[in-house]
């Protein structure tokens, strides 16, 4: 199954996680990526701890957790690759993944969309039956 599909079929809970330039780690919820394609994906970003990180430290990681009790779900290993400051870009991603009052542009000011290159994923739990 693709990315695109996963998250578009998947209701659950996303942590994005970054460090600073010292290696303080942060922990923020998200909401899932836009995916791009099998190797990229997007975030929509306020300017707060979490986009500030990025800027000295392009590396991340996206754990999303399903519902449903359990431990399915994946982990992206990410590097930022490049963000746009345009509103009308952050807008219409908005709409075209979390379509809602909360797309409006009252509610995206002072926002980044930032793009990623996917390095690895893996699941959110490995079963090692041998242990």
């Amino acid at each position: 199954m693709s990315l695109k599909d996963y998250f578009s079929t998947r209701k659950g809970f996303g942590v994005l996680s970054t460090a600073d330039d010292n290696g303080k780690v942060d922990a923020a919820a998200y909401a899932h990526p836009h995916v791009i394609d099998e190797t990229h994906v997007a975030f929509i970003m306020g300017d707060k701890l979490s986009h500030a990180n990025l800027q000295h430290n392009p590396y991340a990681v996206y754990l999303f957790r399903e519902d449903g009790g359990g431990y399915e779900g994946k982990r992206l290993y990410l590097k930022k690759e490049r963000e746009t400051g345009n509103s009308k870009v952050i807008e219409e991603t908005c709409k075209t993944e979390w379509p809602g009052p909360y797309c409006m542009s009252r509610y995206l000011n002072d926002s980044f969309l930032v793009y990623f290159t996917i390095e690895s994923v893996l699941p959110l739990v490995i079963f090692d039956g041998n242990k």
